[in-house]
């Protein structure tokens, strides 16, 4: 696919605007606060499912996290583009997104390099668990566009379209990760730049959904950057 010019969000709305085998996941640390200043300890609890492949062209060594209060669940090679980002490309988007599956089944999909797919983070449903699948510089396979992927971070959500699943503790968990991300790469805190999935153009997913409240997560995002940046 061609790398291709974006289309605004609000030119996007118009005028306004499982399979295989589970993966396992136990022994998750709790979600730290965010003025904690925490290390990133390796998930060695965390047992991986991994189907062979072919080596990748740049392989990683590193499983330290970008975040200190998530942990590393690493996603196949074959489901990312290894790169240098913010040198090679900006980072000029945070795009949310929803699951649709339990965390295990999505970790799973992740490790097998069959599925094409990929997310730099995922949060629990009750906000307390978030795991780094993919590094910040490298370029996760998750919004369905080549040009957002090479831009952008994808956040990942437990939970489901059609059920209010979305907890006080997710939104808050992923408003300081998003605050975070805005604050380390200078993404402007706006619905121009924080999207969803589905805003993203051509795109054939509905996530988050209409339960998602955008207008209590900006809010949450804003003042956890106020606090990030003084």
């Amino acid at each position: 696919m061609e790398d291709s010019a974006p289309t605004r969000r609000r030119l996007l709305w118009g005028a306004a605007g499982a399979a295989g085998t589970a993966l396992a996941v136990v022994g998750l640390p709790r979600l730290m606060g965010p003025e904690e200043k925490v290390k990133a300890a390796l998930p060695s609890t965390v047992r991986k499912a991994r189907i062979a492949a072919g080596p990748p062209a740049t392989p990683r060594t590193d499983p330290s996290v970008d975040y200190a209060p998530a942990v590393w669940v690493e996603a196949s090679e074959s489901n990312y583009r290894t790169s240098d980002r913010p040198e090679t490309y900006p980072i000029d988007y945070v795009v949310i997104h929803l699951t649709t599956d339990p965390l295990p089944v999505m970790f799973d999909k992740f490790m097998d390099p069959r599925e094409r797919v990929s997310a730099h983070y995922v949060i629990s449903a009750a906000g307390t668990r978030i795991a780094q699948c993919v590094r910040e510089r490298d370029v996760a396979w998750h919004s369905g566009s080549v040009w957002y992927n090479h831009r952008s971070i994808g956040i990942e959500h437990e939970g489901w379209t059609d059920q209010p699943f979305y907890t006080d503790k997710m939104y808050e968990a992923s408003a300081v990760l998003t605050a975070t991300i805005c604050a380390k790469y200078d993404v402007p805190v706006d619905r121009d730049h924080i999207l969803g999935h589905v805003e993203i153009p051509l795109s054939m997913h509905e996530d988050p959904g209409d339960v998602w409240n955008w207008d209590t997560y900006m809010k949450l995002v804003e003042a956890a950057h106020r606090r990030i940046s003084t």
